[in-house]
């Protein structure tokens, strides 16, 4: 199974309404393994990331107003990248680990960007 990334957006009854990926944009946000080896690790811990380790024991719904400070947490991730390469266990090579990372947080980072720029949410599921 994979973890999916979704934009969402809550009507006015409530509900959450989850948005259709728009064409030419992925919705892989990595393996489900990963809520614990890589999003939920302890070196993505140990960086102050409070959003992603939410992953290891639930899904991450990031409120709208939430969706900025989330941004810069994938920032930081980004910047971090190497340190959470060496501290997964690699099921290839590093490299291949490293642009699978790369890949599944640049489809996070784009829901982000997306759901900022509608007033919307982020969803990790």
């Amino acid at each position: 199974m994979s973890l999916l990334v979704s934009v969402f957006v809550v009507d006015a009854d409530g509900k959450r309404q989850v948005l259709e990926v728009p064409e030419g944009c992925s919705d892989l946000a990595g393996f489900e393994r990963w809520r614990t080896s890589v999003w939920g690790s302890e070196v993505v811990r140990s960086l102050g990331a409070t959003f992603f380790p939410v992953l290891a024991d639930a899904d991450l719904q990031v409120a709208a107003g939430q969706v900025p400070e989330f941004r810069r947490e994938c920032a930081l991730l980004r910047e971090h990248l190497e340190e959470i390469v060496a501290g997964s266990p690699a099921v290839r090579t590093v490299e291949e680990l490293k642009r699978q990372i790369s890949e599944r947080l640049a489809n996070i980072e784009d829901a982000a960007r997306r759901a900022e720029g509608m007033g919307g949410g982020v969803l990790i599921w």
